[in-house]
Order: structure tokens, then sequence, then C-alpha cells
């Protein structure tokens, strides 16, 4: 990427923590953070000072949650391994590692999250597929017991955040990549609503298998127009940083309006 030096300047350090703070970050917050990067701008040492701002800002008396997920461990029929030919599968159902939450990367969630997942004293869901990486004075209670089956519901790293009172931090990033709209969908009633098979490589008793669980047939497809919905009708605000866009709120306002909007709108 080139950029004009007349009309861009790099972020610092300073710079993200003046955003931050200016949008509501601060003191002893428990926040679930969704990040791209790369629509910021430049960053003066990159995802490492984004995350040393967000930790200056909630002190050690704060918690941050970031996804971890790992979705390419699931059965090749989910269209994960689309890059792959369909007579590779059963190789890679027989052959894909598995789950280590202290070794296998962060699939497609950028390099803050990441970089997140190794920072020290973040701890790790166990989750094979879709596990949450936090760090902090709530992390172990927030990744603890993250159930096979119920990904997104109670009881998971998402409910317990609402439980806390928690917060969503989007940086760079729309509702599309909001998570806490799927704990809405595990709350939400609507005709559609149905679960699935999911499998994924899993270490039992130091041995690996290939396991089955039963799992919410989750939709993201409707989370921009739900959430810009709810942006506009609370005056939500979007705040500059760099050259994108964030947004910082509750989350439990969030999810108790997006049950009801799904309900109302999901077929």
């Amino acid at each position: 990427m080139n950029y004009d030096e007349q009309n861009i300047q790099p972020l610092t350090f300073s710079d993200l923590v003046e955003q931050f703070a200016a949008c509501g970050v601060s003191k002893g917050q428990i926040i679930s953070v969704h990040t791209s990067l790369s629509k910021l701008g430049w960053v003066i040492g990159g995802a490492e000072t984004l995350i040393r701002a967000l930790f200056e800002l909630v002190s050690p008396e704060g918690t941050l949650m970031m996804p971890s997920q790992t979705w390419k461990n699931l059965d090749p029929s989910k269209g994960v391994h689309w890059e792959q030919p369909e007579s590779w599968w059963p190789l890679i159902r027989e052959n894909w590692p598995a789950f280590d939450k202290n070794i296998t990367p962060a699939i497609g969630m950028g390099t803050v999250a990441e970089m997140f997942r190794t920072w020290p004293g973040t701890v790790r869901s166990d989750h094979p597929s879709r596990s949450f990486a936090a760090n902090g004075k709530h992390a172990d209670y927030l990744v603890k017991d993250h159930d096979l089956e119920n990904i997104f519901g109670k009881g998971s790293p998402l409910d317990k955040l609402y439980e806390l009172g928690g917060h969503i931090l989007l940086i760079g990033v729309g509702h599309e990549k909001n998570t806490s709209l799927h704990l809405a969908e595990t709350r939400a009633e609507y005709p559609g609503k149905k679960y699935v098979k999911e499998s994924s490589a899993i270490m039992i008793n130091g041995e690996r298998q290939w396991v089955d669980y039963n799992a919410l047939d989750v939709d993201d497809g409707d989370f921009i127009t739900l959430g810009d919905a709810y942006e506009k009708e609370f005056s939500i605000p979007r705040h500059k940083i760099g050259n994108g866009e964030m947004r910082f709120l509750q989350q439990a306002p969030l999810v108790n309006w997006a049950v009801k909007w799904m309900e109302q709108n999901r077929k």
C-alpha cells in the first residue's frame, strides 16, 4: 500500500489511546474487540501498538476479549476448504491437526486477534472451531467451560460478557464481524432457526479424534442491516480512527434489541 505523505499521517500509540478514550474506552471495562488493522492506515508498531493502547486504557482492572476462531477445523463439506478439491476431503478429515488452544492459530481473525492470542497472560477457550481469547481480570471466567455444542449461547464467553455488563468495540469493521449478534441468535425464536451437525478434530485422552456435535446454524447475512437499524434508532455514533471508523457500544442493550429484531424480520 502506498501512502500520500501530505494527506495521511501514521498513527502512534498516543494517537490510539486518545481516540479510543474519546469513544468511551476506560478503566475497568470488559470489552469484546473486533478489528481490521489495515482499515486504519499505517500504525507505528502495528498490532502490538493497538493492543498496548487498549490495555493502557482498561488497566489491569479491565478485560479484553477477542475471537480466536479456527473454523477451518470443520468438516470440508461446510465449504471451509473451498480451495481444495472434493477428492481431498477424506484426507483432510483424517489428518487435519486436532485443536490445541496453545498452538492452533486464529484463522481469518486478523493480525490483532492472532497477536492477542499469544499475548502474555491471555487465556483461550477450548472450543475447537470457535474459541475466544481473553486477557485481564475476568479472562479466566469468560473462557472457562466453553461448551462444544452451545457455542454462542448460555454459558458461552459471549453470554458471560453479557452477564458482566460488557461492551463491544468494532475497530475498522462493521456489525458483520460482531460476534455478539450470534448470542442474540441463540435467544431469538424465528421460523428458520435450526441446528446442524458439525465436526472437528479434537484431542480426547491424548488421542486425536474426529468428533461430531450439534450446533446452531448461525447466519450473519443480516447483521449489517440489523446493526445499521440499531445505530439509527439509538443514535450510536461512529468515531474516527485513522482512516477508518469505530463503534463502541454496550453489549446487552444491542443483544436484547437484536433478539426482537430477528423475531420480527427473520423467516
